[in-house]
Parts: C-alpha cells; structure tokens; sequence
C-alpha cells in the first residue's frame, strides 16, 4: 500500500510502473480482506461465539470501527492526496458485524456472490446518487451526512457495499483451520487461479468486436483496440467505472474499478498471498518466526502506522517525494520492530483496545 503511495504510476519509459503493476488495487484489497480474517479471529474462530457474548464481541467491535472511522475524517483534513481509507473501513467493520455468526461455507459463498451481485447493483445505483467526489471523507462532510453515505456506500474511492464481499472473503478465512497444511494449499492454489481466470475471461470478454470502442468512447477515445482501452485503465478507476457508462464496463479487470471481474482477481490475489505466507511461517524454525514477528512487527500496528504513512505525505512531517519509498518503508519496519520487539502495542491501538473492550465489558456484565 505504501508503495502505490509513494511510487510514480508510471515509469521514465512510460510503462505502468512495477509497483503499480503488482500492488495496484491488490494492496488495499488484502488490507481490506485481513481486516475480515482479524474479524474472524476476534469473534470464535472456527466456532463463532454465540448469546451474550456474541453481543459483547461486537458491541466492541462496533465502537472499534466507529474510532478507526474517526481517525479517517481526521486524517481526511490533511493535504495529504491520498485517498485515505480508515473511514471506509470503520463502515466496513460495522456491518461485517451482521455476519460474525456465520461459518466458513455459507461466508465464502455469500463472499462469491457478493462479488457478482454487488457491482451490479452499484451499476444501477449510482447514476442516482448525487455526483461523487475526489476527495477523502472528512469532518467537514459530515455536514451533509446524505452525500458521505453515498460516497462512502457506492461513489466514493472505495465503496462498501462493493467492498463488503472483501470483509466476508477475510471473515470466512478466519473461520477455517490456518495452521493445516492443506488449508494453507489450497488458499494458494485456489486464490491463484481465481486471480488468473478472471484475468484471462476479462481480456477475452473484452477482445468482442466493438467492445473496447464503445468503452473508449466514454473516455473520451476514438477507435481504440482491447489493449489501448487496457493500456487506458492500468493505472487505476478511482473506485468505479463511468456512472453513465456501457454495462460492459463490469467486464474490466483495473485497480479500482470495483467489477465483478477485478473484485474476483483481487479477492484471489489477497488469498494466494495469506495462504503462501501461512506456508511460509509455518515451514521455519521457532526461533526464526520470532525474527520474522518482529522484522515484520509493523503487521501488528497498522492502524497507527497508516496514519503516520498520511502524515509523512504532507508537509507536517516529510515533504512528499515520489522517490522516497525505501525510506519511507525502512521508518515504518523500524517502529514496528521496536514496538514488537519491546513487547508493546502502537499507541492508536492502545487507545482503541481500550475502548472496545470497555464496551464489551459493559455489555457483557459481571
């Protein structure tokens, strides 16, 4: 995610840039898909809890998303231009909650179809809400909660009601058994293959004569080819594809464009790379995880160490610089090293902990 932040779209030759070309759009569909795992995790694992502590869990749970939306408006004041996703995210969690009862099947089916319907239905939806904007959620939006609603459920960078088929895809991993082997394969063997597949049958959709023209022309272009109207959308949709647009436009694998087809090749993305790092750690040596938990301790504390990746996109702390990825990278491993290494949670986390489990204890009595 920092990279696709950090890293130019395009290269000096022209070409989408390796960054781009790997983690675009991928990158916060895994951060969106482990927040379901996490989900997952913090509700019963492979057994969900039930009665009143069920209800305890997400009365937790509920104001932890309430506060990472908080500190998505905030950070939405900043001059930041990024499109800051905690606000999405807080909806995300929140009605994820709705489905903490469910089991591993029935989430990864109702994940699949998700994924199907969904954009459907935004594709209906949206040429009647008011025109979106281009800017992060922020405090001053509140003003007007109607038009938040509809950027942050359909319109806006990352819609979702879209989205949500990431939160039941994580949620139903979170409901399996991680640490078998052949869970861990066959994450790897069916996340490749969904990736590839929706790839391929996207292109091949596309190729029909006349398609690739009658998208390019909603962009504005005249008589392009399937891979000019690729070439066009590579670097990304800004959340969706042309509201007053060809239907054919659900046919589009493109970072952002929230289609069927890229919310399938992300969704297989985000799987192969949980289950091949599942295989991985669980191929080392005890004293070897220990190393990787803390060289890579930064997984532990993403919450505070994305609000300060926004802050060092400003003037506040670091004039931005497209050329200062390593930097940027090497400060947000060292700080989580250090916190991990010292057996201490991130601050932000801290904070939300606190309040999310004083709500579940409130809830859930003596």
């Amino acid at each position: 995610m920092v990279a696709t932040h950090v890293v130019a779209t395009v290269a000096p030759d022209g070409e989408l840039s390796f960054a781009h070309a790997l983690a675009g759009g991928r990158a916060s569909a895994l951060f969106a898909v482990l927040a379901g795992v996490s989900l997952g995790l913090m509700t019963g694992r492979r057994d969900p809890v039930a009665g009143q502590e069920r209800w305890a869990r997400c009365a937790g749970l509920a104001v932890r998303a309430l506060l990472i939306a908080s500190f998505g408006l905030l950070l939405g004041e900043l001059d930041s231009g990024l499109a800051v996703i905690l606000t999405h995210y807080g909806l995300l969690f929140l009605l994820a909650l709705a489905f903490v009862g469910l089991r591993a099947p029935a989430l990864l089916i109702l994940a699949a179809a998700w994924a199907v319907l969904a954009p459907v239905l935004s594709q209906v939806v949206r040429p009647l809400l008011p025109e979106r904007g281009y800017d992060s959620p922020t405090l001053g939006q509140l003003a007007d909660p109607l038009q938040l609603l509809s950027e942050l459920t359909f319109t806006g960078y990352y819609p979702v009601v879209p989205w949500l088929g990431y939160l039941l895809l994580g949620l139903g991993i979170g409901r399996l058994d991680l640490r078998r082997r052949t869970v861990q394969l066959r994450m790897v063997c069916v996340g490749l293959g969904l990736a590839v597949l929706a790839t391929l049958v996207s292109r091949a959709l596309l190729g029909r004569p006349g398609v690739a023209r009658e998208l390019g022309r909603d962009l504005g272009l005249r008589g392009v080819d399937a891979a000019e109207l690729q070439r066009q959308v590579e670097g990304g949709m800004f959340g969706n594809t042309p509201t007053a647009g060809s239907w054919d436009w659900l046919l589009v694998v493109a970072p952002h464009s929230t289609t069927p087809f890229d919310l399938a090749q992300t969704m297989g993305s985000a799987l192969a790379v949980i289950g091949v790092c599942l295989l991985v750690v669980a191929a080392l040596p005890s004293f070897a995880v220990r190393v990787v938990s803390i060289v890579f301790g930064a997984g532990t504390m993403t919450l505070t160490l994305y609000s300060l990746h926004v802050l060092l996109r400003t003037d506040l702390l670091w004039p931005p610089d497209e050329g200062a990825y390593a930097q940027h990278a090497l400060v947000l491993l060292a700080i989580g090293a250090v916190f991990v290494g010292v057996g201490c949670r991130g601050p932000l986390e801290r904070l939300v902990g606190a309040a999310s489990e004083r709500a579940s204890a409130l809830v859930h009595g003596p």
